[in-house]
């Protein structure tokens, strides 16, 4: 792989499918992450759940197609990092949802630390 080469076009596709699959059911089921959001204190939630949806949609393609890949890269960091700890704040939860919530911390921890690579990749092939 040379300093131009995009990653891996299978871990793109494999990266990509998940984070399509997450916005895709965030549209399908806005209502319901509009009233967690708002019970976690996010301001404005009709407004923010479907733009930060949109933004991890569009974001995911550009990864995929390796098109604007550091404002695609980065808008993903920005999305886990305001999301993840706001959303699945497990530790205060107890139970079954203590336990749900624990595992999407960690897997939007994991899409993170991608998604931080990702930007790393990507400022390579700009320099």
């Amino acid at each position: 792989m040379t300093s131009n080469d995009p990653p891996s076009a299978l871990g793109r596709l494999l990266y990509s499918g998940i984070l399509a699959y997450m916005a895709i059911d965030g549209f399908k089921n806005n209502e319901k992450r509009v009233k967690a959001a708002e019970a976690s204190g996010v301001p404005a939630p009709e407004l923010l759940v479907p733009f930060v949806t949109g933004m991890l949609f569009v974001a995911n393609l550009g990864i995929l197609l390796w098109k604007y890949p550091r404002a695609s890269a980065g808008a993903l960091v920005v999305f886990f990092l305001g999301t993840t700890p706001v959303i699945h704040n497990f530790w205060t939860m107890e139970g079954e949802e203590r336990q749900g919530n624990k595992i999407n911390f960690l897997k939007n921890c994991a899409l993170l630390g991608c998604s931080i690579m990702l930007l790393d990749e990507a400022a390579k092939t700009a320099d």
